[in-house]
């Protein structure tokens, strides 16, 4: 698993965080004030990059969360096959299968940019 710890309180609007074992990016981050007993918290709304699903988590400003090393490569389209595609990386030449993009037509030999984290790849609309 391809991730490093960050605390709560460095993670920005925009940037990516694991919840549930799932890259997602950030859309908001609400921090409130510290109480009498206890520290900041943090309420961080985000999306999944490969499901699309909306997550969140609340959390004290202190604490570590993972955090995906997210990679975007270069691709050539080798072959489609229904709705999966077969696309050959450009500077490292490994094929890997990727999951079509609902509404962008492909075709053989096309270069594509795609997003690669935690041992999965999504090609970019």
């Amino acid at each position: 698993m391809a991730t490093e710890r960050t605390d709560v309180r460095s993670l920005k609007e925009g940037r990516y965080v694991v919840i549930e074992d799932e890259p997602c990016r950030i859309k908001k981050i609400q921090i409130s004030q510290p109480g009498k007993h206890g520290s900041a918290k943090a309420r961080v709304s985000a999306v999944g990059v490969f499901d699309d699903k909306k997550r969140s988590f609340i959390k004290s400003v202190n604490d570590k969360v993972e955090v995906p090393i997210i990679e975007r490569e270069k691709g050539q389209v080798v072959s489609i096959a229904g709705d999966t595609v077969q696309i050959m990386n450009l500077s490292t030449y490994q094929t890997f299968d990727a999951k079509r993009p609902g509404d962008r037509e492909l075709s053989e030999g096309e270069e594509i940019t795609y997003l690669a984290a935690m041992d999965r790849r999504k090609i970019l609309d």
